[in-house]
């Protein structure tokens, strides 16, 4: 079962809020960061990209730019731009994209349940990235940036979040860059918060949606806190890391589309007659046409679009990796037509997430610097869900979650 608690949040004074907030730092390059704080000295990418406060071209691993973090988020709370909440307390963080609003808890999730596959996973991670990250916790000594988890609907939740969310938000702003809305309420009372923590006690697992570096980083250095600590009795602050944790019906995945750069030899009347003997080919024409279900796609090839249905038999339904979509394209088109047989690494491919729109996949073709797009439907929180129950992986390229949780908007400090 979830073991979570209340903390007391550092952050942002009301006014300053969007001062403050930032993107995650995983979504934009170091120059974006650069361009996105200007001379706005407030900009939390000053700590969570604190290379900006360098010459360009400097590295981000660069052990000064970690050390600029840590004197950058010390100047933030002696200025007042982040100040940690007297209480204990849980948080309520809404977004709203294209009329829609998903509702989030802001919680300490309990290292030990990351450590013992209470939080469950669905991504690899990379040592590389978790070991940056790991760098950031430990000069800061607190998780600058939450990660994103999902949890069985909960009538319990759903009823006190509606209520606590009908008062008038702590913020509420509308997020530059992404147009969307972010509110976030305070709870402070106290039978609300032993509600939360009781419920969650009664819910058996975490999934994590976004951020598998994030939470891998943080639970390791709270696993290292306590290693290290002689007197160690489970109860301190790094045994928990911040998390924003969703409803899985409430939460949208867009689809994670492919571009690539040629056909492997073909024509694109050969690639096509090759397609046939997997998929139902059919011509669509030069309107965009976005894949109406799973083992639809849509491809975009010399100016027009065709819907390509996987045909019966060739997929089997009862196999959680084998019958994703990204898993057919990957084998029936990209490894068995294309010879691109390493997502990660393949010079050949790149990827769009589906919030660009259809629009930038014909824009990537049609310019020449790339030959076709392949659009996927998106994978649902249910098959993510059982991918993680059942242990297995999600294949590299699969999830696109939106919107992001901004930053800035709360800390957790360790200590």
């Amino acid at each position: 079962m979830a073991t979570i608690k209340p903390f007391k949040g550092i952050r942002p004074p009301k006014n300053l809020v969007e001062k403050v907030e930032s993107r995650p730092y995983d979504v934009l390059d170091s120059e974006e960061a650069r361009a996105e704080a200007g001379d706005n000295e407030m900009s939390l990418y000053h700590i969570i990209k604190p290379e900006i406060d360098f010459p360009v071209g400097t590295s981000e691993y660069d052990a000064r730019v970690y050390e600029r973090a840590a004197e950058n988020f010390a100047k933030f709370q002696e200025q007042g731009w982040l100040v940690q909440d007297d209480s204990e307390m849980y948080y309520i963080y809404a977004q709203t994209m294209n009329g829609k609003t998903q509702y989030g808890l802001v919680v300490a999730a309990a290292v030990e349940d990351y450590m013992n596959g209470i939080i469950k996973k669905h991504e690899l991670t990379r040592r590389d990235k978790e070991e940056d990250r790991m760098r950031h916790v430990r000069v800061n000594n607190a998780n600058l940036e939450p990660v994103f988890f999902a949890y069985p609907d909960n009538e319990t939740l759903d009823t006190l979040i509606k209520r606590c969310v009908m008062a008038d938000p702590e913020y509420d702003f509308i997020a530059p860059i992404d147009g969307f809305r972010h509110q976030l309420w305070l709870v402070k009372d106290a039978q609300d918060i032993k509600t939360i923590t009781e419920t969650f006690a009664s819910i058996p697992y975490l999934y994590i949606a976004d951020g598998h570096h994030r939470s891998a980083a943080a639970a390791l250095v709270g696993a290292e806190k306590a290693k290290q600590n002689p007197n160690h009795r489970g109860d301190e602050e790094y045994n928990y890391f911040m998390a924003v944790c969703f409803q899985a019906s409430q939460l949208t995945i867009l689809d994670y589309n492919r571009v690539v750069k040629d056909l492997n030899g073909r024509s694109a009347a050969e690639f096509l007659e090759a397609l046939s003997s997997n998929f139902v080919v059919e011509k669509k024409g030069a309107e965009a046409y976005r894949p109406q279900q799973l083992h639809e796609f849509s491809l975009y090839l010399e100016g027009n679009w065709y819907s390509l249905n996987l045909k019966p038999g060739l997929c089997d339904e009862s196999d959680p990796i084998g019958s994703l979509d990204v898993s057919i394209s990957s084998k029936l088109i990209l490894d068995d037509l294309l010879g691109i047989k390493d997502l990660r690494s393949d010079k050949r491919i790149d990827f769009v997430g589906g919030l660009r729109g259809l629009g930038e996949l014909k824009r990537r073709v049609d310019n020449g610097e790339m030959k076709m797009a392949l659009a996927l439907y998106p994978v649902s929180m249910d098959q993510i869900m059982t991918i993680a129950d059942t242990g297995n992986i999600m294949p590299p390229k699969a999830t696109w979650f939106e919107p992001k949780l901004r930053s800035g908007l709360i800390v957790h400090s360790l200590s």
